[in-house]
């Protein structure tokens, strides 16, 4: 047989047949006089057999080991090891089956972030969200969310969605007196009510010490995103968020005494 032939009978392609000669798969068979390999049947019957390995999902290499062994006892280790590792892979694709469930239906509905796919977490808080009225406040909200899905370590993110699910109810009123904030000057007095309305909403534990400005890193990213007013109304919410939370522990230490 010619090389076209072995591998239109065992179903393979000529170029195949070629590279399991140069990885050492398939010994090279006597030629004739013009040179053309001469094919028999005990090569149709090992190339077939590589053909099968192959198929189960083996590598040339473990192939080889297989091949090696001429009573066969080092195929069923290989292809005990074959079945650890699809296994391992079906048990991943199975948990990123169950995390996209959950996603498809919120994109389907047009409740993710342009810049989605998002976690499960943040896709359940922006369920929380609903449909929002056009706000541009909203929707870099939305863009920061996703940027913290990101960057926020899994440990850690959990734990922020969750705290961020108590202010999503009142979010419509808050970002109402963000945006109208757009064109004003930090001394507005519109200012201290946006973030007294912004301060009720945030949890407790959603508050941080902010790194002094210029400092660089996301926070800087953020409120060089925000209109000077719109920055100043957060960066006084978050001040009035860390003094509750003093007074609150204060309230404690008093009542424990």
């Amino acid at each position: 047989m010619r090389i076209g032939e072995i591998a239109a009978l065992v179903g393979v392609t000529p170029r195949a047949v070629r590279h399991y000669h140069q990885a050492g798969l398939l010994p090279e068979p006597a030629r004739r006089a013009n040179g053309y390999r001469e094919y028999g049947v005990r090569d149709a019957v090992l190339l077939a057999r590589i053909r099968r390995l192959t198929e189960l999902g083996l590598g040339l290499d473990e192939v080889r080991g297989v091949l090696a062994d001429d009573e066969g006892r080092g195929l069923v280790e290989v292809l005990e090891e074959l079945e650890e590792d699809l296994a391992r892979q079906e048990a991943v694709i199975r948990e990123r089956r169950e995390r996209l469930a959950p996603l498809l239906t919120e994109a389907r509905a047009g409740r993710l972030p342009a810049d989605g796919p998002v976690s499960p977490e943040l896709t359940a808080l922006l369920a929380g969200l609903g449909e929002l009225p056009e706000s541009p406040m909203a929707a870099k909200d939305r863009e920061i969310l996703a940027l913290l899905d990101t960057v926020v370590p899994e440990t850690e993110r959990a734990e922020l969605m969750s705290l961020m699910h108590g202010a999503a109810g009142s979010a419509r009123e808050v970002y109402g007196l963000l945006d109208a904030l757009a064109d004003a000057e930090p001394d507005d007095p519109r200012v201290d009510g946006a973030a007294r309305a912004l301060a009720a909403v945030l949890p407790d534990g959603l508050a941080v010490e902010l790194p002094p400005e210029g400092s660089g890193g996301i926070a800087d990213a953020f409120f060089a995103d925000l209109a000077p007013a719109q920055s100043a109304a957060v960066r006084r919410a978050i001040e009035l968020v860390l003094t509750r939370g003093n007074d609150d522990s204060d309230d404690s230490s008093e009542a424990g005494a």
